[in-house]
């Protein structure tokens, strides 16, 4: 029968064994062919291997045909694989992985070599049914040792990588202990892993600090790991942004880069404290004016700490880049400031805001509008005689006119102070104020 095993009678032991062997001494002769073969297929079927360069493929030669000769040595010997046998995976493991390979491409390498071997091992078992028992008895010593084999040198891998990313971070954290100093890394790691995010030395790069804190009783140590972990992934600049844990809080320094929108990275932080409330774990985050360059970095972490003041005790975000210098100087006045409003702008405005604020509406749209009344009505959607009266009613009550400059700004600072007040906070006595 061509293209099979003949038939015949069953063979003994010893015979199988003779096979066997012969198998096994035929492949010893063969090996740097079959690595050349394994190499080649690897090159063909995995992308990762087919891009890189005429020494990294002779250094995967080598391991493969040291793991045929190993295997050849162990099956002729016929023992089990030890550690000792396979220690030179390790290095090799470890050299995929500082290579950036990603495991899975590794380990489809590895079973790719090993095929070409089992394929080898079939055509050198031939057709006769002792060739076929030899091969047989191959195929769950080859298994053995790919398991084996495979096993220790993922682990290594593994190593590799979480000794790289606990470099990686001690690297970040050293780096973000010298930008807040008001220094730039020259050399070394640091510097390089400056560059990996987007900072540059002597650059005037536009940044922003942020800083970050847990709150409420869920406040663990691996949850700020999440958090950290999610800010990173917030650049808008074509690079991660760098972000650490520093003690209880995070620091994060993104990049913006010559065309970075300050705007838009404040809202993916927004998303990013959205999205971590809604996994239970709550934080407080303030983001700093944007600067330029590295030697602004501890203002700018100053000022990200201070805005987290603004914030209540369930957290949120506090971003400078969203609020005017106007609604600056309101989140940062205290009582005295409120004491200095006129009772009569704020009985107004303290009942106004209970009866859903029409009339503080008004005045920001007469502001908006530069005094113009019948643009104030169209961006309010009333008509212009109702907005007549509203202004009429609000001069009444708070002595105010509304069309001279300094009585408005009264009003708005008055208005500026009430927006940073808790929902419920208590306003002064109601006064029977109507609107239609």
């Amino acid at each position: 029968m061509s293209g099979g095993f003949s038939t015949g009678t069953i063979t003994g032991a010893d015979t199988v064994r003779t096979e066997r062997s012969r198998i096994l001494a035929e492949l010893l002769t063969r090996v740097d062919e079959l690595a050349d073969r394994a190499v080649a297929t690897m090159r063909a079927e995995i992308p990762a291997y087919q891009e890189r360069d005429d020494a990294f493929h002779a250094d995967v030669r080598e391991q493969v045909a040291r793991h045929y000769r190993t295997k050849l040595a162990i099956f002729l010997e016929e023992r089990t694989v030890t550690f000792e046998d396979i220690a030179f995976t390790r290095r090799a493991s470890m050299r995929r992985a500082r290579a950036g390979f990603a495991l899975a491409d590794y380990i489809n390498a590895f079973r790719v070599g090993q095929q070409v071997f089992w394929e080898a091992v079939v055509e050198h078992a031939g057709a006769s049914y002792a060739g076929h028992e030899a091969a047989l008895t191959l195929a769950s010593a080859l298994m053995r040792y790919c398991d084996f084999a495979s096993t220790h040198a993922a682990n290594a891998y593994m190593e590799f990588q979480q000794y790289a990313a606990a470099e990686a971070v001690r690297e970040s954290r050293d780096l973000v202990e010298i930008l807040l100093d008001g220094e730039m890394p020259t050399r070394g790691p640091q510097l390089a892993t400056a560059h990996a995010h987007g900072l540059d030395a002597g650059s005037r790069t536009p940044l922003l600090v942020v800083t970050a804190i847990l709150v409420g009783p869920e406040a663990k140590a691996d949850a700020r790991h999440m958090a950290c972990a999610a800010i990173a992934r917030t650049g808008v600049n074509g690079h991660r942004t760098l972000s650490v844990v520093r003690q209880s809080e995070i620091v994060a320094v993104p990049a913006l880069g010559p065309a970075g929108d300050p705007g838009r990275l404040c809202d993916r932080l927004q998303r990013v404290q959205e999205n971590l409330l809604a996994e239970g774990i709550a934080l407080a985050m303030g983001i700093s004016t944007v600067v330029a360059g590295t030697a602004e970095i501890p203002r700018a972490y100053q000022e990200a700490r201070a805005v987290l003041e603004f914030l209540p005790e369930d957290g949120g975000v506090a971003a400078l880049p969203r609020i005017s210098p106007f609604e600056y100087m309101a989140l940062r006045a205290d009582d005295t400031a409120r004491h200095l409003v006129d009772p009569r702008i704020t009985g107004l405005l303290a009942e106004d805001r209970m009866r859903g604020g029409v009339l503080t509406a008004t005045i920001r749209a007469f502001a908006a509008a530069d005094l113009n009344l019948r643009a104030a009505a169209e961006r309010l959607q009333i008509h212009h005689n109702t907005a007549q009266y509203r202004l009429r009613r609000i001069q009444e009550r708070t002595g105010r006119n509304l069309r001279h400059i300094t009585d408005l700004v009264d009003l708005l600072v008055a208005i500026a102070l009430q927006d940073v007040l808790p929902p419920d906070q208590p306003g002064t006595e109601k006064t029977g104020l109507r609107d239609q």
